[in-house]
């Protein structure tokens, strides 16, 4: 077997001795090239040289969420094919929720293993994918087609994803301290939490209005806080399309209502009540907002958007577990 692996080398959790010992362990298994990235949107391109290469069978993602989002991106540059190379994830990142929804450990040494031992099997699962793109006639229209892993946000949570992102660049830890003063902060400086933007548009549906935020999910959990699993839509999974789960009403009642039901959620329970709307396998839809919003997907900050349509994608990727 002829492999990539693709390393971050400013990967959270995993020093220059671990990532050593990871491509030695993998090296021994198959003919392995391991190339660490060097700028912005450099695992993309590794990602789309192995697709459109006839001698790759497996890539090896060794990273965060992100490193694993461009690494996607990459290979389903030209959309989804049997063709493609198998895909494997060595969890590196803070946070690591695309392989930790697959089953494996977050441990890089612990998930090599385990992959190591897949590759020996035979074993692998095809899950699906969530892709976003532009809307046509809006302002969006020509912002290029992307995929996501586990999920994307428009509007409040986006809005914390882009100010953690900013206090990162200032040299902060990416902690979940951190990631709770944000959230404190964007719920106080959030202009639309009491009227919500957004409005969501499927068909054969009537439009769902006034949406202060909406989490669109592909995979359950949605994240982690630590080793605690967040269920933000549990019936979301890799086998079926889209999940939703949208608020109409952030005030400070409701908000800490919703926190702690997310905070205290199960994989049969999750946030529920009068503001909460939850929406099941969806395969196309689209979201609006009155004002532009901030965007994420797989904890990646977008910028600011005003619509944003979405897509479903059954079986679109071939994983090593």
């Amino acid at each position: 077997m002829r492999a990539l692996l693709v390393i971050n080398p400013a990967a959270t959790t995993t020093s220059a001795r671990t990532r050593d010992v990871l491509i030695h362990a993998l090296a021994s298994e198959m003919k392995l090239e391991a190339v660490t990235t060097e700028y912005r949107g450099h695992a993309k391109d590794l990602g789309r040289r192995a697709a459109e290469s006839s001698d790759i069978d497996l890539v090896v993602a060794l990273g965060g969420d992100g490193t694993v989002n461009e690494v996607v991106n990459g290979l389903l540059h030209n959309g989804p094919s049997p063709e493609l190379p198998e895909f494997a994830v060595v969890p590196g990142g803070s946070t690591n929720v695309f392989a930790r929804a697959l089953g494996l450990p977050n441990d890089a040494v612990e998930s090599t293993g385990v992959i190591l031992d897949a590759l020996r099997e035979n074993r692998s699962r095809t899950v699906s994918l969530g892709l976003a793109s532009g809307v046509a006639g809006s302002i969006d229209e020509g912002v290029p087609e992307r995929w996501f892993t586990f999920c994307a946000g428009f509007g409040f949570d986006a809005g914390v994803v882009g100010r953690v992102e900013q206090q990162r660049e200032r040299g902060k830890r990416s902690t979940h301290a951190l990631y709770l003063r944000q959230v404190a902060r964007q719920f106080f400086g959030e202009p639309h939490r009491r009227h919500g933007q957004i409005t969501l548009e499927r068909p054969g549906a009537e439009p769902v209005e006034d949406l202060v935020l909406s989490i669109v999910c592909n995979t359950s959990p949605y994240t982690y806080l630590g080793n605690r699993p967040l269920y933000a839509s549990p019936e979301a999974s890799f086998e079926a399309a889209l999940d939703v789960l949208a608020l109409t009403k952030m005030t400070t009642p409701s908000a800490t209502r919703y926190a702690t039901q997310l905070l205290t959620s199960t994989p049969d329970r999750g946030p529920h009540g009068k503001h909460a709307v939850s929406l099941h396998d969806l395969t196309d839809f689209t979201l609006h907002s009155k004002a532009p919003l901030p965007f994420q997907m797989d904890g990646d900050h977008l910028g600011l958007r005003t619509s944003v349509a979405f897509t479903g994608v059954r079986r679109a990727l071939r994983v090593i577990v």
